[in-house]
């Protein structure tokens, strides 16, 4: 299977009387480099490798502009940050267990970083997917039809179309010979490769 990081901003903290107590600028505030509800998402497939580069480039979803937030296009991740999330990002890029034994899903991790004053809080999730590359797609309803098909296996959680493939996103492994012929079945399509 490939893999995907997605990282979520799920809570942010401030404690004003320690800013007060120890901090260089006793207003410093909350953490300007992320909001609640920011979502990244790391790959490394083809020619992308997001974590190599800290994380640029990866903001999918903000509640501000990108400019100065974390994961922009002109920012990578705050590095007390990175040096917190890394090695889970790390590990679930390679497909391996996030956290066994301590979180319910292995494929999950609660984190945040080590600023004692304004930690940021992070939900960090590994998700499983198989590149299936078909023909013949040539509309909107060519699309809506095979993500049906394939939203009827229950492992598949989630079906993407990029320029080239279709990522299918899965709860647990589906055999490649399974989806070929679920996407073949639903007409003149024909499955080029499956990368798993």
């Amino acid at each position: 299977m490939l893999h995907k990081v997605k990282l979520t901003v799920i809570d942010k903290k401030l404690f004003p009387e320690l800013q007060t107590q120890y901090c260089a600028d006793p207003n410093s505030g909350a953490c300007a480099c992320y909001n609640v509800g920011d979502e990244f998402i790391f790959e490394r497939y083809g020619t992308a490798d997001d974590f190599w580069h800290m994380g640029l480039n990866t903001l999918k979803q903000t509640a501000m502009t990108a400019n100065g937030i974390a994961g922009g296009t002109t920012f990578p991740h705050c590095s007390e940050a990175w040096d917190a999330i890394s090695r889970y990002i790390y590990t679930g890029l390679q497909g391996g267990s996030i956290m066994r034994g301590w979180m319910n899903d292995e494929r999950v991790m609660i984190a945040c970083c080590s600023d004692g004053t304004r930690p940021v809080i992070f939900k960090i999730e590994r998700m499983d997917y198989k590149a299936v590359y078909l023909t013949n797609i040539e509309s909107k309803d060519d699309q809506e039809m095979i993500r049906k098909a394939f939203m009827n296996l229950e492992d598949v959680s989630e079906v993407s179309f990029q320029d080239e493939y279709v990522e299918v996103y899965l709860k647990d492994d589906v055999q490649d010979e399974v989806l070929k012929d679920i996407a073949e079945g639903c007409g003149e399509y024909c499955v080029l490769k499956i990368d798993s």
